[in-house]
């Protein structure tokens, strides 16, 4: 019997009906800039759609041309809402949204399982946010691929780390880092902050980035680690706040979408 980990967050981050799902992904696509590059790693921001929407769509959109290369997905993001040491594996066999199901690559989940930072755990993945809102932009900019879904808890940059390299692959392999900047600054301090944080980003600096600077602060310094020893180079492409987008400016979230090549 196949097991699925069904959506959480359908109708509350983006549409339930599929669609209007549809339709807003492709919306959002077709507005974003892109760049000519073709990356190996991109940083994403995870909040509803009405707010960082556009600013994940302009990493995104740069995967089209690549359609038809990328048949493998790593994607890491932060533990919301479950206690979790170390890194988590789901145990079912797909993720699904409201735009149909995504294998999990079972033979990856195994290996990565020889880690001591990774264990198979579906509590954490159960209800998080983080991962689940990338699968609609990977649905439609993507054709066949399998996905290495991990939620990172209270572990250390090296793990993660560690765990990429296991992972990284050839141009078949994209690396996804799901991560939102500050948190509940005003306006014009997060700003401050987030130019900061990108600068440590584009710089592959992961000893300059603090723990109030990115929710996803381990999964990306575990990135930039990575980046680092493979010679890639970091680009920003998108920095905005909820401020921006669709809330007030007293109290906003950060959101930074990057490209590493």
């Amino acid at each position: 019997m196949e097991r699925i980990r069904p959506p959480a967050v359908a109708g509350m981050f983006y549409p339930r009906d599929t669609g209007a799902l549809r339709m807003l992904v492709d919306t959002l696509l077709a507005g974003a800039a892109t760049p000519a590059l073709m990356p190996k790693a991109i940083i994403a921001p995870h909040a509803g759609y009405v707010y960082s929407g556009p600013v994940a769509a302009s990493a995104y959109a740069l995967l089209t041309p690549l359609r038809d290369l990328i048949r493998k997905v790593v994607l890491l993001g932060p533990c919301h809402r479950a206690p979790l040491h170390g890194l988590a594996a789901p145990g079912v066999d797909f993720f699904s949204t409201p735009l149909g199901t995504i294998p999990i690559d079972q033979a990856a989940i195994t290996m990565l399982l020889r880690l001591p930072c990774v264990q198979h755990l579906d509590a954490p993945h159960a209800s998080e946010h983080s991962l689940e809102v990338q699968l609609p932009f990977l649905q439609r900019v993507l054709g066949d691929f399998t996905l290495i879904p991990l939620v990172v808890g209270n572990t250390t940059a090296t793990d993660v780390a560690q765990v990429l390299e296991l992972l990284w692959g050839g141009p078949e392999t994209l690396i996804i880092i799901s991560s939102d900047l500050s948190h509940y600054l005003d306006y014009q301090a997060a700003q401050h902050l987030d130019r900061t944080t990108s600068q440590a980003i584009e710089a592959l600096d992961d000893t300059a980035i603090g723990h109030d600077q990115a929710c996803g602060r381990v999964p990306v310094c575990g990135l930039l680690q990575v980046a680092q020893r493979h010679g890639l180079h970091g680009q920003l492409l998108d920095l905005r706040n909820s401020g921006d987008t669709a809330g007030p400016r007293d109290r906003v979230v950060g959101y930074g979408a990057y490209a590493f090549s």
